[in-house]
């Protein structure tokens, strides 16, 4: 995954920011398929870990959540999945805010 998204900033003009956003659709799209779980399998942590896996969870719960109840699972599927996930990122970066020191650019 690594390769690839180095491989798209040396040889593309997509930004990083693009990039991550392209991983995370790809994800959706290939779990929605069916077809994630099988690199998950194959590949453990290396494919779950990653944004593809987080947009893999987010088609996941959204799947999950139409066969629980019905049209309105759309709207609440992606949040269940992935709640732990930006909960963990929501207070990493909290923490991660309280610690850091702010500098301006010109601050060595």
């Amino acid at each position: 995954m690594c390769l690839i998204g180095q491989l798209l900033i040396d040889y593309t003009g997509l930004t990083p920011a693009r990039i991550l956003t392209s991983y995370v659709v790809a994800g959706a799209v290939l779990g929605a398929l069916g077809l994630y779980e099988p690199l998950i399998d194959w590949a453990g942590a290396g494919a779950s870990v990653p944004l593809t896996g987080f947009g893999s969870a987010i088609a996941r719960g959204v799947r999950r959540a139409v066969e629980e109840k019905g049209f309105l699972g759309i709207f609440s599927g992606e949040f269940t999945a992935a709640s732990a996930g930006l909960g963990a990122a929501v207070l990493a970066g909290l923490i991660a805010s309280l610690l850091g020191r702010p500098k301006d650019k010109g601050e060595p």
